[in-house]
Formats: structure tokens, C-alpha cells, sequence
């Protein structure tokens, strides 16, 4: 049963601002925070970062029968800009574009936002102790004053006990019945996991699948503009973060692109399957690197890679404001000055491959490449690269050398040292 965390201050504890879904987690938390807790008030916030126009309604139906003071909070271009963010930085974890990671910190600072406006005490989330989610709300939360609660972690409740709360209760849930997954939505993708797909060796049906049809044979070429590594255009029309991403989400996931089924690693050690769709941030993150392919230098694009994949962990862990994150972007602002141009993208067989790429700080000369050429800028000649050839692997052909003599002369000291012995 649920410890009684009850307040012994009989005047209660004030105002909490609760991140509210109107699912099941949340809304059994409406009560517990006043009762367990000690709340005199609890408020409902719901921030938009794309999900469909169902869940909002489901909260605020949900909010109102319960009599919840209900705020929502569009953030829907903070967070597409913290997406193009992770554009520039090549952003993927474990093999697939951020989506859930990057939308919690701004889901928790609008939440702290709408706290501090309205004098609550408190903040609350309704996520298990297992997941990733209770560190990504907190990272946030706990750099300002107000208490940091998490009914459903600090009383170990279950699912089965939360269901049964709430028909006692009478709370506006059905049943407990969120559908046979567990399923995040937003801007950037679309997260589904739960029952059988918590097995890996289920393969699920196309049924798992909103966003993306089953690839066909058709394929689509689109057109993507950058200006210092931000996409900025689609087939030469400017257009916005969110307006690219979900129109780039419709076009390319109708063509099958954008599905990841991958064993995640969780920050608390746990390895989870998850099923991911993301057809946008698919397309955008092809294009944007076969543009740093064409303008940044060998030695800059290795070094990215090392940068890029800490942008990403600290990202996947919700610390996007980290002074580690700030000094990977002074980096990552300097070689993006050069991602300026455009990127043709093929759509075919659920792939997003790049196929033409242009920019005016192309790092390349189709003279010096060319075979049909042979006086290349700087008067370089194909003559010139003998001298490079000859040493070209010369510490390795000599450190073979050595070690083949010094393994001849062993074995013929061996043999020497064999046939001296005293009969």
C-alpha cells in the first residue's frame, strides 16, 4: 500500500502546479496531492509541443470534471527551434533522432513558468521511477525553490492500484484503458511502446504505425535550404520550423521514412525496446549532413562527430542548458557559418538518401577531382603525388621489416641453442 506522506502543517502546503496529461498517471494525482500530500490547491498544465488536438482535449474535458484549474501552453515553436538546434549538431541517440529527450525540458520550464505566475509552492509530474522522463522534469525544476513531487515514484504505485483508485474514486479515466500502448507524441516524433512490443523478439504490425505508410516503390525528391546549418526552405519556398517539420512529416512518411525499432539504453541502466517515427527529423538530418559533407574540411567533420555525440547524451538525459552543451555550440555555431546551401533528398523504398548537394562554401574543386584534368589549382601536377606515394605507409612496411628479422633471429637462435646441449 502507499505510504501516507500526509503534511503534519495542518494549514496546508499552498498551491502545486502539476504536469497534466489527463491520463491515467495524472489525473489519480489531482486527489493524492491533495490528500497524501497536503495541497490546498492543485493546477493543471498542459504544454503543446505538437501532439494531436485529442490529447487537449482529453485534458481539459478530463481537467474539468475533475475541477482542476487547467492552463495549456504553446510551445510548439520553442521546441521546434531546440529541434533545429539538434539539427545542427547532428543530434540522434543509440541510432534515432531526439524527440521525447528534447521536448521535456521545455514542456517543464513552461510548467515552471506558469508555477511561479501563479505563487504555487510546488511542482509535480506523474512519471514512474523507471523511466527518464522524472530526471528530465527535475534537471529543470530543481534549479528554483518550490517543493519537487512525484506521486506516483515516491508512493510506488502501480498501474493496477492506480485503476482501482480511480473506480473507487470515480475519476474521469476509462478504467485505466489508455489503448494497448504506451505512446508519446510530438513535433519531432512518435514514441510507442508497452505490452507485446516490450518483447523484442515481437514484430509488430503496420498497426503500431500514425505517421508512416509501409514503403512502396514510388519515390519523391525534395529540395532542402540551410542558412548556417538551419533548414530553412523546402523546394525553394522559406517556410518555418514547424511549419517544415509537419509538413515534412506528412510528405516523407507517406513514402514509409522515418521508423526505428531500436533496444534503448535508459539512463538508469534499464534497456527498453522502443518503436520510434519520425519522418521530418529523418529527412532533415540526412540532408543536413550531406551538406557539412560537401563544405566542412576531413578534420573538422571527425571532431564534429566527437562533438555531436555529446550534444546528443546530454540532450538524451534533458540538460540541454549545461555549460557542457553551451561550449559543444561555440563549436558547432563556427563550422555551421558554412552550412549554406541546398540538399536534394530521395524518398524512396522508407529511405531519405541524399542525392545533390550545392553550396558557396563547397570545400571542392571538380578540376583537382577530375580525371580528365591535369593541371589542378595551386599548379599542382599528378606527378606531384609520387613522392607522397613513396612514403605513404613507409613506418609500416619498416616496422613489418623489423618484426619479421627480429622473429627470423629468434628462431634461428633457437635452433642453435637446440643442438649445443650435452648429450
Amino acid at each position: 500500500m502507499p505510504q501516507d506522506t500526509t503534511a503534519d502543517d495542518e494549514s496546508g502546503n499552498g498551491t502545486v502546479a502539476l504536469a497534466f496529461s489527463g491520463g491515467l498517471d495524472t489525473t489519480v494525482c489531482v486527489p493524492i496531492l491533495e490528500e497524501e500530500y497536503g495541497y490546498d490547491d492543485v493546477i493543471g498544465v498542459t504544454v503543446d509541443v505538437g501532439q494531436p488536438a485529442e490529447e487537449f482535449a482529453e485534458a481539459e474535458e478530463t481537467a474539468e470534471a475533475l475541477g482542476l484549474e487547467h492552463y495549456v501552453v504553446d510551445a510548439k515553436e520553442e521546441f521546434a527551434a531546440l529541434c533545429m538546434d539538434g539539427v545542427r549538431a547532428n543530434a540522434t541517440y543509440q541510432g534515432y533522432p531526439l524527440g521525447t529527450a528534447l521536448a521535456r525540458p521545455v514542456i517543464a520550464s513552461a510548467i515552471l513558468e506558469v508555477a511561479e505566475e501563479h505563487g504555487c509552492t510546488g511542482l509535480a509530474h506523474g512519471c514512474t521511477g523507471k523511466g527518464n522522463d522524472q530526471l528530465r522534469f527535475e534537471a529543470v525544476w530543481r534549479d528554483s525553490d518550490m517543493e519537487v513531487i512525484a506521486p506516483i515514484r515516491e508512493m510506488g504505485l502501480t498501474r493496477e492500484w492506480e485503476k482501482e483508485y480511480a473506480a473507487e474514486r470515480d475519476l474521469p479515466v476509462e478504467g485505466g484503458n489508455e489503448g494497448d500502448w504506451s505512446i508519446d507524441t510530438n513535433l519531432w516524433s512518435r514514441s510507442v511502446e508497452g505490452k507485446e512490443l516490450e518483447e523484442p523478439s515481437y514484430v509488430p504490425g503496420e498497426e503500431i504505425y500514425e505517421w508512416t505508410s509501409a514503403p512502396s516503390g514510388e519515390t519523391l525528391e525534395l529540395e532542402i535550404g540551410f542558412e548556417d546549418g538551419y533548414p530553412v526552405s523546402l523546394d525553394g519556398q522559406a517556410t518555418s520550423p514547424v511549419d517544415l517539420v509537419e509538413t515534412l512529416n506528412e510528405t516523407a512518411g507517406a513514402y514509409g521514412v522515418g521508423r526505428t525499432d531500436v533496444m534503448e539504453d535508459r539512463m538508469l541502466g534499464l534497456k527498453v525496446r522502443e518503436n520510434y517515427e519520425h519522418p521530418a527529423a529523418t529527412v532533415l538530418l540526412a540532408a543536413h549532413e550531406g551538406l557539412e559533407s560537401l563544405v566542412l574540411t576531413k578534420e573538422e567533420r571527425q571532431f564534429k562527430t566527437y562533438v555531436d555525440q555529446e550534444w546528443a547524451e546530454k540532450g538524451y538525459e534533458g540538460l540541454v542548458n549545461a555549460p557542457l552543451v553551451r561550449a559543444l555550440e561555440g563549436f558547432i555555431d563556427e563550422t555551421q557559418e558554412r552550412v549554406t546551401g541546398t540538399v536534394t533528398i530521395r524518398l524512396e523504398g522508407g529511405q531519405a538518401r541524399v542525392v545533390g548537394r550545392e553550396s558557396p562554401y563547397a570545400v571542392y574543386s571538380a578540376e583537382a577531382a577530375s580525371f580528365n584534368t591535369e593541371d589542378v589549382m595551386g599548379g599542382i601536377e599528378q606527378n606531384d603525388a609520387t613522392g607522397v606515394a613513396k612514403y605513404h605507409g613507409f613506418q609500416e612496411r619498416l616496422a613489418n621489416k623489423v618484426f619479421d628479422a627480429a622473429k627470423a633471429r629468434e628462431s634461428a637462435e633457437a635452433v642453435t641453442d637446440g643442438g649445443t646441449g650435452d648429450e
